[in-house]
């Protein structure tokens, strides 16, 4: 359970708050995500069966290998609703889990995910800066496209470091890299506003979401601009891990063609009413992403270099305690 001191989460900003975020990246992430975290998993095709379960090991294991599978402790730093650390469970990579971060609707929604799923899972609001358990508490921390909202990715570092057990690993993936970032927006704004205006035509018009829908996404969006803060070059985040004491550093990227065909197909499901979204859509988007995935991953890896790809993912290790003379 949440701490009885976590603050109440705040689902629907006002417009006030939303211009007081602007100067303040850590509000901005508290309100816009206590505004999605009832909606998220929608939002973002989360689910908590074989398909995620499948994506969360296999992104696991492409960048930290199954060799010290099962995990006994595992903390999953800004988690959203659970998505990475709870489908991880799942596949048996972690017998024992926590959830953190900064949105006390996340973590709400965290550990409902959790209970229903029957997991052993508690949760804290916490600052990604200022984690609050004790030293050496975890024998893994994990995280999912978390990095790029923390002000101060070295002094997040240091502290997962800290509360890691000596030989603890942390893994952490989904983060945009510089490159990939630039064209997956742009392909999203540009289908965000094709699908927005094809709809206002009247053979289209029961594909439009109502406005007010339309008008509280772009208001989120607004948002998502503050809370995205930084995008990164794999080379700079291993130095970045390095330089906070991390060992056996190693980052790995992912999704290429996959990211060109997956934002454009996320974005257009944002614009539409979701009882336009059949199954069999779904799991056309969903299989078409997996293909393209694989080619990414067996073929286009071997040959582009790795800064083009949409996704960095980054592995490492808590130095071991010195040994007693």
């Amino acid at each position: 359970m949440t701490d009885t001191t976590d603050p109440t989460p705040n689902p629907h900003a006002t417009a006030e708050q939303v211009q007081a975020a602007y100067g303040d990246p850590k509000l901005a992430n508290v309100l816009y995500h206590d505004w999605e975290a009832g909606t998220y998993d929608e939002k973002w095709s989360i689910s908590y069966d074989e398909r995620c379960i499948s994506y969360a090991t296999d992104v696991f294991r492409a960048v930290a290998g199954e060799a010290d599978w099962p995990y006994p402790t595992a903390m999953e730093l800004g988690s959203g609703t659970g998505f990475f650390l709870l489908n991880l469970m799942q596949g048996g990579v972690i017998k024992r889990g926590s959830v953190t971060d900064l949105s006390p609707g996340m973590v709400r929604v965290a550990l409902r995910n959790a209970e229903n799923l029957g997991l052993d899972v508690d949760g804290r609001v916490a600052d990604a800066e200022r984690i609050p358990y004790p030293d050496d508490s975890f024998d893994l921390v994990i995280g999912h496209a978390v990095l790029h909202h923390i002000p101060e990715v070295r002094a997040a570092f240091r502290e997962v470091l800290r509360v890691l057990k000596p030989g603890g690993r942390f893994v952490f993936a989904g983060e945009p890299t510089r490159i990939g970032d630039s064209y997956a927006r742009r392909l999203g704004q540009f289908t965000w506003w094709l699908t927005t205006n094809l709809t206002r035509l009247p053979a289209l018009r029961s594909w439009r979401r109502p406005q007010e829908e339309l008008d509280e996404s772009s208001r989120a969006a607004a948002l998502e601009a503050v809370v995205d803060l930084h995008t990164f070059d794999p080379t700079e985040l291993e130095r970045t891990a390095l330089g906070a004491g991390a060992v056996d550093v190693q980052a790995v990227t992912e999704e290429f063609t996959a990211a060109l065909l997956g934002w454009p197909i996320r974005t257009f499901e944002a614009a539409v009413p979701p009882e336009k979204l059949t199954l069999r859509w779904r799991w056309f988007a969903y299989r078409a992403w997996l293909r393209l995935s694989v080619v990414d991953r067996k073929l286009l890896a071997k040959v582009l270099p790795r800064e083009l790809f949409y996704n960095v993912m980054i592995t490492g290790v808590k130095p071991a305690a010195p040994t007693e003379p």
